[in-house]
Formats: C-alpha cells, sequence, structure tokens
C-alpha cells in the first residue's frame, strides 16, 4: 500500500508530520464484533508466527476499544458514559501528534510519497523521518512495558462500582505505544538508504499488495516529491506564532489531512 506523508515547517523550527487520509479505510467498523472464539481460532492455527499473533491480539483489542469509544460518543447527555466520554476527549488530546503520525504508518505501508515544500533541502527532510522514526522507536518502546506494568496495578480498581477508567486509559496508552514503536521501525525501513532492508518491506507485507509494490527489491520505497504549492501556502507566514489556522485550513483540505492533529504541532 501507498501512503502519502507531507512534510513542512508549521511554527520556527517545528514540522510538521502528517499522514493523507486519502487511504484510510472505514470497512471495520461496519463489520460484525470480533468473538474470543474467533482469536483464539486464529492465534492456534498452524504456521502463524509469535509477531503475527501479537498483531492480531492488537488489531482485537483495538477493535474492542473503538467500539465501546463509538458507544461512550452515542451515550446521552448528562449520563455516566456521556462524562466518561468527555473525560476521554481531554485525555485524548493530551497525546502528542508525532505519536499519532507513528501509529498511522502501519504495516501495509510498503511506499511513501514524501511531499515538502520546495525551498526545503530534500536530505533534510528525509534526515528529520529518520530522526523521528529512531527517537520515536526509543521513546514508544519504552513507554509501552512501562504501560504494561501498570496494567496489574489498575486493574485491582475493578472491585469498585464504577467503571475502570484507569485499567482502560493505560490499556489504550500500552496499545498506542504498541503501534507508534512498530511505525517507528516500519518508518525506518521505508526511509532507509539500505536497499537490502526494502526487501523485508514486501516480505512482511500483506498478501493483497498490489504488484506495484512487489518492486521494492530494485528501486527505493520512498520518492520526494517537492511542491511548489505547498511552498506558496507557507513562504513568509512561518513566524514566532506558526502557521495561522487558515493557513492550516488549506494545507488540510489539499491533501487531506486531520486539522485537529496539524494544529497540535503548533499549539
Amino acid at each position: 500500500m501507498r501512503a502519502r506523508l507531507v512534510v513542512f515547517p508549521i511554527k520556527g523550527r517545528n514540522w510538521c508530520f502528517a499522514k493523507s487520509l486519502d487511504s484510510v479505510s472505514s470497512s471495520q467498523s461496519s463489520s460484525s464484533p470480533p468473538k474470543l472464539k474467533d482469536l483464539w481460532r486464529k492465534i492456534n492455527a498452524d504456521g502463524v508466527s509469535t509477531k503475527q499473533n501479537m498483531e492480531t491480539v492488537a488489531d482485537f483489542v483495538a477493535d474492542k476499544m473503538n467500539r465501546g469509544w463509538v458507544a461512550l460518543e452515542k451515550a446521552p447527555q448528562g449520563s455516566i458514559k456521556s462524562k466518561i466520554h468527555s473525560l476521554g476527549v481531554k485525555l485524548l488530546s493530551r497525546v502528542k501528534p508525532t505519536e499519532i503520525f507513528l501509529k498511522s504508518v502501519s504495516e501495509n505501508v510498503t511506499k511513501v510519497e514524501i511531499t515538502y515544500p520546495a525551498s526545503l533541502n530534500p536530505r533534510l527532510v528525509r534526515r528529520r523521518l529518520r530522526h523521528m522514526a529512531i527517537r520515536g522507536s526509543a521513546i514508544h518502546k519504552k513507554n509501552f512495558y512501562g504501560s504494561v506494568t501498570l496494567l496489574p496495578l489498575t486493574s485491582a480498581f475493578s472491585v469498585l462500582p464504577l467503571p475502570n477508567i484507569p485499567f482502560f486509559w493505560i490499556l489504550f496508552r500500552a496499545y498506542s505505544n504498541w503501534r507508534a514503536f512498530k511505525g517507528s521501525e516500519r518508518l525506518l525501513l521505508l526511509v532507509s538508504d539500505c536497499s537490502k532492508s526494502w526487501s523485508s518491506l514486501v516480505r512482511n507485507g500483506k498478501e493483497n499488495d498490489s504488484k506495484d509494490d512487489l518492486k521494492l527489491d530494485s528501486q527505493s520505497p520512498w520518492v520526494l516529491q517537492p511542491s511548489k504549492d505547498l511552498e506558496r501556502l507557507i513562504a513568509g507566514k512561518n513566524g514566532d506564532d506558526g502557521l495561522a489556522s487558515n493557513t492550516i485550513s488549506r494545507i488540510c483540505d489539499m491533501y487531506h489531512l486531520e486539522k485537529n492533529d496539524v494544529l497540535k504541532y503548533r499549539d
């Protein structure tokens, strides 16, 4: 699967890194809820590696959390579920935008198109992406293990006659950091100079990858695309306060980015 990454300075030396929403699919939301017996059957199937089992369990937990979140969102105003949803929104607003970006780089991605202002040095753009991947891998791996160690402690709150919010929040943080850690590893492979590592992108890819994606043994998985349109949008507007909201809105509309995530880099 190909993904478009959009990179541009947003406030002084702060850069924004975002993935276009073009390839986002909502097919999972309409599917039937996963069951424990289905999970058990998948992880006990023949020829399934430990890594694949971990991915299956992570997807199962993520689907359960997403469906639970949707249920909270639809709860009547003033109810306990509605108040829990409001608390969740406040907690989610504290998640760093770099973590959201790294989570979006899934193992389905086998090629990236990197769009950036034409005035930027392409080597600097790739260097910043590699630095983010290396740093993100170390940080989110550490945070993942930290969250996992807290799960048994927060599970003790289940004896209370209230929803165990600390447990589910720590569970979400463990999953989020795991996805960001895997996204960091994937991003580092995608922007690497080592041609020997590109073949692993194909071997670890999904069965439904397109034929174009299977040519990575002979060509790099990254394509640099300097954009004069993006350059014109940000030219002379990146002051001490960063890009204006209307400029960010135009960029998000042009490249199909999530505006709230982009604003986090500035604010």
